[in-house]
């Protein structure tokens, strides 16, 4: 994700803040002082740093469960509105899915009971009540706040986890493609409502989580009915096969004349045998050529190697997977003997499934 960085890694997951998170450390901190002074200012950004350890947890325990279906959990992202587990793949099995979607809530669930049977009285606190409760209004407030999370979680506004929920049970008896579509829009019906009671209370973060979740559920119930579709697809029927490729070491205005002169976005580098050493985007071209003096430069200094390869009789699946894990900005489609003869981008897979979804109405 933009704007975010490694903070470490914990059970094989980089975590990552988003650089938006300091800013709502900032708001609160500058906010109670104003109000309080600076010591509130301190316990509330404390109990702020405490309650997204509870996230983060949260987000572990979805990522710990995936892992036990054989589904890896690159990064977790520390967000303004929460948690963002990045799980490699959903599990496509609903009672997967379910157990997925259950295990955040209970993590917070088992954070509640141990802060109860340490002693803690579930209060929700505000900032000044922090400042003058001590340690019983904190850890009574983080406990309460614990339990919130569970309730908010499980509201079945998909993809939050309580709409993860709905949606696999729905699969049991609908199917996979049907059950996303009705559990996004239920989702972003609920999005609005959140929306309009975010303006309603003046709550900022109410709204931003409205927003994630109308764009989220919308992106998600477009990705399953791409895969479904592109399962009964070949990778043949998607690649690009008239192109024009370069030499590594052509110059970048090479490169920019076979920008001009053609529609291509990529270009396809290749040795003087046919194989493929990389691909040239226009966006790395330009970006090459914002240095002075570059335009002599070769190509092979602004491509991107590490290229992956589907054969031509793959399922189209296997190239969306390609470009997801690896994130290259092409698939190479190989014949028998290994030679490219076409490539597949993300924009021509979205151009080749309107086109397939129109013919189907039809």
């Amino acid at each position: 994700m933009t704007w975010s960085f490694p903070i470490g890694s914990l059970f094989g997951s980089e975590l990552r803040v988003h650089a938006t998170f300091f800013l709502l450390l900032a708001w609160i901190g500058a906010a109670s002082w104003i109000a309080y002074g600076p010591a509130s200012a301190a316990i509330s950004v404390v109990y702020v740093l405490a309650l997204f350890v509870c996230v983060v947890a949260h987000e572990f325990g979805h990522a710990l469960m995936a892992r036990r279906f054989g589904i890896a959990t690159p990064d977790i992202t520390l967000l303004p509105i929460g948690g963002l587990a990045r799980l490699e793949r959903m599990p496509e099995k609903p009672g997967q899915e379910i157990a997925v979607a259950l295990a955040g809530p209970a993590v917070n669930v088992v954070i509640w009971l141990v802060l109860v049977a340490l002693g803690a009285r579930p209060d929700i606190a505000t900032f000044a009540q922090l400042g003058e409760g001590g340690a019983a209004a904190f850890w009574g407030s983080l406990a309460a706040l614990n339990l919130y999370l569970v309730l908010f979680n499980m509201i079945p506004a998909f993809p939050m986890d309580g709409g993860r929920v709905f949606r696999a049970a729905l699969s049991y008896g609908i199917g996979r493609v049907a059950a996303t579509r009705l559990a996004a829009r239920s989702g972003q019906a609920l999005a609005f409502l959140f929306g309009f009671l975010g303006l309603t209370w003046g709550s900022p973060v109410l709204v931003l989580i409205a927003i994630f979740i109308f764009v989220a559920a919308g992106a998600e119930s477009a990705d399953v009915s791409l895969r479904d579709m592109a399962r009964h697809l070949r990778a043949r029927d998607a690649m690009i096969v008239h192109f024009e490729t370069l030499r590594p070491a052509d110059t970048l205005q090479v490169a920019s004349n076979a920008v001009i002169r053609t529609t291509q976005h990529e270009f396809p580098v290749v040795d003087a045998g046919g194989g493929l050493r990389g691909f040239l985007t226009r966006n790395a071209l330009f970006a090459a050529l914002a240095a002075e003096g570059s335009r002599m430069r070769p190509v092979a200094e602004a491509m991107t190697e590490g290229i992956p390869t589907v054969p031509l009789a793959a399922p189209l699946d296997a190239a969306l997977d390609a470009l997801q894990d690896s994130g290259a900005p092409a698939v190479a489609v190989t014949e028998p003997l290994g030679r490219m003869v076409g490539y597949i981008t993300r924009e021509n897979i979205g151009e080749l499934m309107v086109i397939s979804g129109r013919e189907r109405k039809m």
